[in-house]
């Protein structure tokens, strides 16, 4: 029996899909999977700035503070976004610049990626690389960028909710909605 999905190769798109969230939402683990699925490239966007600063993001975020990271990160994803269609995984911020948020909207497909605060605070306390929860208590920190950022977030083309699940999960969800979105 012949499925009615597409295949991958008829939902690749002509531009970059760039996934947008809170940090720990899985954006660079599902978009890894997400771009062998469509046999497109995978670009994570923190390190493509740690390679053109040739420093670590806690560092940068040492040296110049926030505004001179965004600052980095906003030149770095307009370079990226003029490239070939890609999977392009961001930082959980740079949805909230102004630029960024124009250039992915017009030159991409923001794909935001969304879970509930728990799990968000789960996955991210596995790692302490994050300068944002930097003896911080995640699930407070969450919950007040994910009051301010949301809204903005809710912008994206495409909203996925990413659950518990395997992150193959949220890959089959995208994958449905790439093949719902206009052509």
């Amino acid at each position: 029996m012949r499925s009615s999905f597409p295949s991958s190769a008829a939902l690749a798109p002509d531009r970059p899909l760039v996934l947008v969230g809170l940090m720990g939402v899985g954006k660079t683990t599902v978009g890894k999977r997400l771009a062998a699925k469509l046999g497109l490239q995978f670009v994570d966007a923190d390190a493509e700035i740690e390679k053109a600063a040739d420093m670590s993001i806690p560092d940068i975020f040492d040296r110049y503070g926030e505004s001179g990271f965004r600052d980095g990160e906003r030149r770095v994803i307009a370079r990226l976004l003029s490239d070939k269609p890609m999977v392009l995984a961001t930082g959980g911020g740079a949805f909230m610049n102004d630029e960024t948020r124009a250039l992915i909207m017009t030159k991409g497909l923001a794909i935001w990626l969304d879970a509930d605060i728990a799990i968000l605070a789960d996955r991210v306390s596995r790692r302490d690389t994050r300068p944002l929860l930097s003896g911080k208590n995640p699930v407070e920190v969450l919950t007040d960028l994910a009051a301010k950022r949301n809204p903005v977030y809710a912008e994206a083309h495409i909203h996925v909710k990413s659950n518990r699940a395997p992150h193959e999960e949220t890959v089959k969800a995208i994958m449905e909605e790439l093949a719902r979105w206009p052509a």
